[in-house]
C-alpha cells in the first residue's frame, strides 16, 4: 500500500459485476481492510485480457486499484488462494450472501472481522448442503447484523430487560424485541425462550431453532432492507415455483 489512493494486492472477492462500455466491467468488491469498493476493470472483457475468467464471485483474489471517489480503477488482480467451486443450492446461497453485503454495507466502510466470516462462509458453502448450509447462512446473517449495529436481542425481554426464561413463550417484534406471549396467544407465532437463546448463541443444532431463525432473521433483514428487498429471494422463489 503506497498511498491512500493506490492500494496494492488487497485480499478480496468480487460481489457483483456488470458490463461497462464495450470491453470493460464495473465491479463491486468486498475487501479485507477497505470494505466494499467499486472499481472499473478496463478491458477485462477483451478475449485476450489477463483478467478474463478471473474476476468471478466466490474466488479469493488479491486486488490492486487506484483513484478516489465512488469508482476507482482496477490495476491488477491475481488468485489469492484455491478457488472453491460452489454447486447447486450453495450457488444461490453465495449470491444471497453477496447481495446482503452489497445492500447493507456502505462503500469504503471497513469490516475486517466480517470479511473473515464471509471467507469462512464461502469455504463452508463449497462443501456443505442441507442443514449445514442453513446453519452457515444463519450464522453469517447474525454476524452481519452485529457488524452494522442492527443485531437483534434474543436473550433479554424488551420491556423489563430481564433474561429470557427457556421454558417461557415470547412474541418477537423487529422494532421492539421479545415480549412475553399473552395467555391464549397463537403458539405458531410465538417462540420458546430456549429457541431465542440458542439463536443468540449461534447454536442452530436443533431443527426448531433453524426454522425459527430463518423466519426471524428474514423479518429483521427485511425491516432494514426496506423496499429494496433481495433479488436472490425472488429468483429462488421463482425457481421453486
Amino acid at each position: 500500500m503506497a498511498s491512500h489512493n493506490r492500494i496494492e494486492l488487497e485480499p478480496g472477492y468480487v460481489l457483483h459485476g456488470r458490463a461497462y462500455r464495450e470491453t470493460s466491467q464495473i465491479l463491486e468488491l468486498f475487501t479485507a481492510e477497505y470494505g466494499r469498493v467499486g472499481v472499473v476493470a478496463r478491458g477485462a472483457r477483451r478475449p485476450k485480457s489477463a483478467l478474463r475468467g478471473l474476476l468471478n464471485p466466490f474466488q479469493p483474489l488479491r486486488l490492486s486499484w487506484s483513484g478516489r471517489g465512488e469508482l476507482a480503477t482496477l490495476t491488477q488482480a491475481e488468485l489469492g488462494g484455491v478457488a472453491l467451486p460452489l454447486a447447486g443450492t450453495a450457488v444461490m446461497a453465495g449470491f444471497y450472501a453477496n447481495e446482503l453485503v452489497l445492500k447493507l454495507l456502505g462503500r469504503n466502510d471497513p469490516h475486517p472481522d466480517l470479511f473473515l466470516h464471509y471467507s469462512s462462509l464461502i469455504a463452508v458453502l463449497a462443501k456443505s448442503k442441507g442443514d449445514d448450509l442453513e446453519t452457515a447462512l444463519r450464522q453469517f446473517e447474525m454476524r452481519l447484523l452485529d457488524e452494522i449495529g442492527y443485531a437483534p436481542n434474543f436473550h433479554l425481554e424488551a420491556i423489563s430487560h430481564e433474561p429470557l426464561e427457556p421454558a417461557s413463550w415470547y412474541e418477537f417484534n423487529v422494532g421492539e424485541g421479545a415480549v412475553p406471549a399473552l395467555s391464549g396467544a397463537d403458539r405458531s407465532a410465538c417462540y420458546r425462550g430456549s429457541v431465542l437463546l440458542a439463536i443468540q448463541q449461534l447454536d442452530f443444532t436443533l431443527p426448531e431453532t433453524r426454522r425459527a431463525a430463518k423466519t426471524l432473521l428474514r423479518n429483521v433483514l427485511n425491516f432494514h432492507l426496506g423496499e429494496r428487498g433481495l433479488q436472490t429471494r425472488r429468483v429462488a422463489s421463482a425457481m421453486k415455483r
